[in-house]
């Protein structure tokens, strides 16, 4: 069980580029982003200062999300909105970048909202074309999509563990996997336990946050470090992400942290 901090959602008081230098001070040596950019398409100056301030800091970026068009207006990704394949595939191109700089070999599309005007199956059709043009992309680099279910999203198709490996199903590439977040996935109804072991060995990513309230470890009622030592007796390997809205600030929200360390070592 090896522990990262999701310094989008983490760490928030500070701008973006320190963010990765106080991860580090608070005791995580891995980081993970969602898009860290304003646009699909950012700057080579951006893409320069966000790895400089993951070298400097001295901490692995081991997750990072393309592009998934404006988050804080409730958009959910581009993967399947008509339209976008310039923006996405433009992200995927600056991420595969980004990845052959910093190690990054896993990569988080958001499968998008439906949308008014286009039916399910044409969507669904445009996300497969997407998934597979970026794991194409990203198997140069040895790279692993994932697909993540979300919870709080009324628009957006993938609820559970089944909904996201259906899609992964449809892409006639290997390195397509699921995002194991217990929150979305406990607060969607998904059974856990069941994900933790019946589909071990389709899981490319795992993150957590506690329920209800999506806060850290301890804030509500959910078995996280059970979860965890349960993914890891049954063989996952990778890097697991705190990705959780502190209830205070996020220096002060790490109790959780010293008995998750040890259970990792």
């Amino acid at each position: 069980m090896l522990l990262d901090a999701n310094l989008s959602i983490l760490f928030t008081e500070l701008p973006l580029l320190e963010r990765p230098a106080a991860a580090a001070k608070a005791g995580f040596d891995a980081v993970e982003f969602w898009w860290p950019f304003d646009t699909a398409n950012p700057t080579p100056a951006q893409v320069d200062a966000f790895v400089d301030a993951l070298d400097t800091a001295g901490v692995k970026l081991v997750g990072l999300n393309f592009f998934a068009g404006d988050m804080p207006a409730g958009d959910r990704g581009v993967v399947s909105w008509p339209g976008r394949q310039t923006e996405f595939n433009a992200s995927v191109e600056i991420a595969v970048d980004i990845a052959r700089r910093t190690g990054c070999r896993t990569f988080n599309a958001l499968y998008g909202n439906r949308i008014a005007g286009f039916t399910p199956s044409e969507q669904d059709e445009l996300a497969t074309a997407n998934l597979t043009v970026a794991a194409t992309a990203v198997q140069a680099v040895g790279g692993t999509i994932v697909l993540e279910p979300l919870s709080g999203a009324p628009d957006y198709p993938l609820l559970t563990a089944a909904d996201a490996l259906a899609v992964a199903d449809r892409v006639p590439l290997d390195n397509v996997a699921l995002l194991c977040d217990l929150y979305h996935l406990a607060v969607n109804g998904d059974d856990l336990d069941s994900v933790t072991s019946k589909h071990i060995d389709r899981i490319g990513h795992v993150q957590f946050a506690d329920a209800p309230g999506r806060g850290e470890p301890g804030s509500g009622q959910l078995e996280l470090l059970r979860h965890l030592t349960t993914l890891s007796a049954n063989g996952y390997r990778g890097h697991v992400g705190a990705e959780y809205r502190p209830t205070g600030a996020t220096a002060d929200s790490f109790g959780w942290l010293p008995t998750f360390q040890k259970e990792a070592s």
